[in-house]
């Protein structure tokens, strides 16, 4: 299986469990002239600079990348890589020489890189200040020859590799490693991978066809986004990108968990535990969590108890994960009960906009520290969902105290957020009440049938208002505060369309959630996986290589297939 051909500046080119990718993409919206191996590890940091040779000039290539070969081409010479696994790439050259340059060359008893060749077995080592890393490179065929070994201070650091047939392995690893034995010749290792990704794609995918074009990439930006377990990711992680959003977001894991989840069902799991392996004492879930860094200084919104009821549908939980979900959702709802919530308040509130996942939505630009109905809603359902488990669970005391709670939050949500026509926020401090233009207002349609008929369908008129021909734009594109790269201002996100999509059909407004499905579909298959795209164009936006999009299109395309596979009814 050779799959689909990518654009490498958009979409990396890596391998499943590998903490290191092969882009022109460098740091944030930075693309180099060359591809670059760049790691992962620590943050985002570029080791080696890969320069096509034709004679002692540097080559101008076409690049070609699929999910297993990734080829520079010029005139009838070409140069090819694949992984052979997880941490070693195979390069191989044919009438084009190669020259890899040291990204980081100025060495300092803190920061760059030092080359050295090993006596031991000839070849050559980079170790890495920045990554923590050694990179080793074998040559297996053709020559070779390197500028700057056991230099110190500035110096060019390069090795050059030639001939007509010229061959070499490329590992990362930590700081001892046995000779390089190349055990597969290129071609089974790039076979290898191609297998590898071909039962990985048969397994989350197996429903697509004509109708669903986009369904291999979007399975191969997650394949090549998951990382193995190394830092503070005790569990094979799949990042949000290998790109700059090299993190996991303690939201953005709940929709690649449910994309995974009918065809990898351990590896959706550990993309809905991952966060909660990091909860603090309070309860609270980590912001993100990278290979390096775990962050605390916001949390997510709690849509964790809907998305494991979506879950639980899928995926055969035995008691112990059933008890150990159970207490850790029930932790992170505490939380947001006991800490988040004014004294003599019913409400829970954000303290940012970052706590809501819509950063610089319109809802907060006047009070940041707001009790809104989105988060009243997310919780609705969260404790619903512990309401049911605790009654599986054989806790019935327990069961009915979660019943209460979502009473009292569900009571309050209309009772106060509600204004005839319309949901607001509410100042937590001063109860100041204030309406935006912000889709986040509308969100409350999560609660499908459970929202007052009446409600949902003003609700469905609203967003039906932010509706444009790619899908829903955050801002209304008439609204004053409109921006078109505004982030949360204006730009179509993936986890507000599945949200809403998901509320709307369980509301029974039916033909809306057909239209947002089929319009975001449409926009993946035109404009890839960016992280959020133009409301107006839609072209794709920010990083263009994001999980929690190409997942979106999953979840999407597989209901849609199911629904297209149910025979009408007469």
């Amino acid at each position: 299986m050779q799959g689909p051909t990518f654009g490498i500046r958009d979409i990396p080119f890596s391998y499943r469990g590998s903490w290191f990718d092969i882009s022109p993409v460098i740091a944030e919206k930075t693309h180099a002239d060359d591809l670059h191996l760049v790691s992962h590890q620590t943050g985002m940091h570029p080791v080696l600079r890969f320069v096509p040779l034709h004679g002692d000039a540097r080559a101008e290539t076409r690049i070609v990348a699929t999910p297993s070969l990734l080829a520079w081409h010029h005139e009838n010479h070409h140069i090819e890589l694949t992984y052979q696994d997880a941490d070693t790439i195979r390069v191989r050259g044919n009438g084009l020489g190669l020259r890899i340059d040291v990204v980081a060359g100025a060495l300092t008893p803190f920061s760059g890189s030092y080359l050295y060749r090993d006596p031991v077995d000839g070849a050559y080592v980079l170790t890495s200040y920045e990554t923590g890393r050694r990179y080793r490179i074998t040559v297996l065929a053709g020559t070779s020859a390197a500028a700057g070994i056991e230099a110190l201070g500035p110096r060019d650091r390069h090795l050059t590799v030639a001939g007509d047939a010229w061959e070499l392995a490329i590992e990362e690893y930590d700081a001892g490693r046995s000779p390089f034995v190349a055990a597969l010749t290129f071609d089974q290792a790039a076979a290898g991978t191609a297998r590898q990704f071909g039962a990985f794609v048969d397994s989350v995918a197996p429903w697509r066809a004509a109708e669903t074009p986009a369904a291999e990439l979007a399975a191969y930006v997650l394949w090549s986004a998951t990382v193995e377990p190394a830092g503070f990711l005790g569990r094979p992680g799949v990042l949000m990108s290998k790109h700059w959003m090299d993190k996991v977001w303690s939201w953005d894991h709940c929709f690649n968990a449910l994309a995974l989840a009918a065809g990898d069902p351990a590896l959706a799991w550990d993309q809905f535990q991952l966060p909660f392996d990091h909860q603090d004492p309070t309860g609270a879930l980590p912001d993100s969590v990278a290979h390096s860094e775990v962050l605390y200084n916001f949390v997510k919104p709690p849509i964790h108890g809907w998305a494991l009821s979506r879950l639980r549908a899928q995926l055969p939980l035995g008691d112990d994960q059933l008890v150990q979900v159970y207490d850790r959702l029930a932790a992170w709802t505490r939380f947001w009960l006991d800490r988040r919530r004014v004294p003599g308040h019913d409400l829970p509130h954000y303290q940012h906009g970052n706590d809501s996942g819509w950063d610089n939505a319109t809802t907060f630009d006047g009070d940041r520290v707001i009790e809104t109905a989105d988060l009243a809603a997310y919780l609705i359902l969260q404790l619903a969902e512990l309401r049911t488990l605790a009654a599986e669970l054989g806790r019935p005391d327990e069961a009915r105290q979660w019943g209460h709670e979502r009473e009292t939050v569900r009571k309050a949500m209309l009772g106060t957020l509600w204004q005839g026509s319309r949901f607001v926020a509410r100042t937590a401090g001063t109860g100041r009440l204030r309406a935006s233009g912000s889709l986040l207002d509308l969100m409350p349609i999560v609660l499908g049938a459970d929202l007052p008929p009446d409600i949902g369908a003003e609700l469905a008129a609203g967003i039906e208002r932010h509706l444009t021909e790619h899908g829903l734009a955050t801002e209304p594109v008439d609204s004053p505060d409109y921006a078109a790269d505004g982030y949360w201002r204006g730009p179509i996100w993936a986890p507000p369309t599945v949200l809403i999509e998901d509320g709307l059909r369980r509301a029974g407004l039916i033909d809306l959630a057909d239209t947002i499905s089929q319009r975001f579909r449409a926009l993946c298959e035109r404009s890839g996986f960016a992280e959020n795209f133009d409301a107006t164009t839609g072209a794709g936006l920010r990083d263009r290589a994001y999980t929690w999009t190409a997942s979106s299109y999953l979840i999407l395309a597989a209901a849609h297939q199911r629904r297209s596979a149910q025979p009408v009814e007469a």
